[in-house]
């Protein structure tokens, strides 16, 4: 019996929910000491982290962001003046296109060690145990997505080349049709550069089969 339990316990939402909540403060606790050695700020790290190998333009790094335009403009102009970006014409004469120096990228890799601690905690899960976290941190992504919280993130539930259960073979039942090959539960990408969005209809039959399939 555990009327006990049940009487005094939060729902597990919320025990959720404040365990997330910790890890977050403790993250941006971490981006500050891991950015400011480095000489940026935890967004500017974060602009050339999204930056690197990936050359965009002010408005596309700020809806990765998150941020209003002027926000990343002022950060993309102090990341200038220091030397750690470039801006290259774009596609068209109204439009620039932002790079990354040799500077740049040397201080992204920097910066982006800090979250080191954690992928050691995350480490000490077995495989099982980090495929199913990730199963359902993409689910938790991609509900926050769709209700406008976090800007739109490039994971592979929602491409177009993103054919879930399609293989017999329960370790890589998914197919990509952009490299053509079955992948598992364990490729599934939060940040694929080669992502594209598939229309909201196929979105949503995908999603559908991806999680019933789960669930069952």
């Amino acid at each position: 019996m555990t009327e006990g339990f049940d009487a005094i316990s939060e729902p597990v939402a919320r025990r959720v929910t404040s365990g997330l909540s910790k890890i977050g403060m403790v993250l941006r606790s971490r981006a500050w000491k891991g950015a400011g050695p480095a000489g940026v700020t935890p967004t500017q790290a974060q602009a050339l982290e999204l930056l690197r190998g990936r050359p965009t333009s002010l408005g596309g790094l700020a809806a990765r962001l998150g941020v209003s335009a002027a926000t990343a403009s002022n950060a993309v102009g102090t990341l200038v003046e220091k030397g750690l970006v470039v801006k290259e014409p774009g596609a068209n004469k109204r439009s620039v296109t932002l790079r990354l120096t040799p500077a740049g990228e040397t201080t992204a890799d920097q910066a982006s060690e800090w979250p080191g601690f954690l992928s050691g905690a995350v480490e000490t899960l077995d495989s099982r145990e980090q495929t199913a976290m990730l199963r359902s941190l993409i689910k938790l992504i991609r509900t926050l997505q769709q209700n406008g919280d976090i800007p739109p993130q490039r994971i592979c539930v929602t491409c177009r080349f993103f054919q879930p259960y399609v293989h017999a073979d329960s370790a890589n039942p998914h197919h990509c049709d952009y490299l053509n090959e079955p992948f598992g539960d364990r490729h599934l990408r939060l940040d694929c550069a080669e992502q594209a969005d598939a229309s909201p209809e196929q979105q949503q039959l995908a999603w559908q089969r991806f999680t019933s399939a789960w669930t069952a």
